[in-house]
């Protein structure tokens, strides 16, 4: 999946969710009662801290989707800056013109949702950044928000990331509990493969015997779960001594002080949960320009 290719339909809808939980049936009774109809303003969306800045696309949707509800007017969207560009505090990030009510109306649900995804793009900055250099890589995981995982993995991706599986769908993974249901973990792998003869294989192991099955049965994605350095470094030598080609993924409580201890290991993955699930918001602003001309 392209690293910029902003996932528009999945925005829309998300947009439209957030609006109904914003207007109801109604409309924004303190902007009506307070904005004339023919008003218009500039305003300026501003970065708070530094960090890394994605979700842009987000600011047209929005008022574009008011204006279609509640007829407020047009607001043009200037965007000064990228998606997966660097911000420090003050960075003025795009500016509106137009209607006031439209952008007033627009205000919260843009910095939700942008404050939102540059914030697990900072976050996932700083995972690559740590990493730059060993060879191993950052991955996203399924801890997502429900609803916005598209949004977030592409946040994931303009931070640096790499987006693993997009769902249950694309990629199978043998966990635990799919080895003890299935009777083991050769006899989950070989009831995947006869099913969905096509579709790719990771499988979760605790053990360097546990990896060397998995090989044996034709894993060539494994997830390293809550193992020691030592013991992740015993495993990967094993692997890398088959002669196979497999690709190994660390995974299970990793922070960012043991990053590279990690990858100091020879996997080639570092997968992260907390990118998605625990990344605090990049704080942004909206200021309505007090002198516009």
């Amino acid at each position: 999946m392209s690293e910029h290719v902003f996932p528009l339909d999945d925005a829309r809808l998300l947009v439209e969710r957030a609006l109904d939980e914003d207007l109801g049936d109604g409309t924004d009774v303190t902007t009506v009662a307070t904005i004339p109809e023919e008003q218009e303003s500039v305003s300026h969306l501003v970065a708070r801290a530094d960090g890394v800045v994605a979700g842009l696309p987000v600011v047209a949707l929005v008022v574009e989707a008011v204006d279609a509800r509640l007829g407020t007017g047009v607001v043009w969207v200037d965007l000064h800056v990228t998606d997966g560009d660097a911000v420090v505090r003050g960075d003025h990030l795009a500016t509106l013109r137009g209607s006031t009510r439209t952008t007033l109306i627009s205000e919260r649900t843009i910095l939700n949702v942008l404050s939102r995804t540059s914030g697990v793009a900072t976050h996932t900055r700083r995972w690559a950044d740590a990493l730059a250099g060993s060879g191993a890589m950052v991955l996203d995981t399924r801890k997502t928000t429900p609803g916005i995982r598209a949004l977030e993995k592409y946040a994931v991706r303009c931070g640096g990331g790499t987006n693993k599986r997009m769902g249950l769908y694309d990629v199978a993974m043998i966990k635990d509990n799919h080895k003890l249901a299935a009777g083991g973990l050769t006899a989950a792998y070989d009831s995947i493969r006869a099913a969905f003869p096509h579709v790719d294989i990771q499988v979760e192991v605790t053990t360097t015997a546990e990896a060397l099955e998995a090989v044996a049965a034709g894993a060539r994605f494994l997830l390293c779960d809550n193992m020691s350095t030592d013991l992740l470094r015993t495993t990967v030598d094993a692997v890398r001594a088959t002669g196979e080609y497999v690709e190994v993924e660390a995974t299970g409580g990793l922070t960012l002080e043991v990053a590279a201890a990690y990858a100091a290991t020879g996997v080639d993955y570092l997968s992260v949960g907390a990118l998605t699930h625990s990344s605090p918001i990049l704080d942004i602003a909206l200021d309505l320009d007090p002198d516009p001309s």
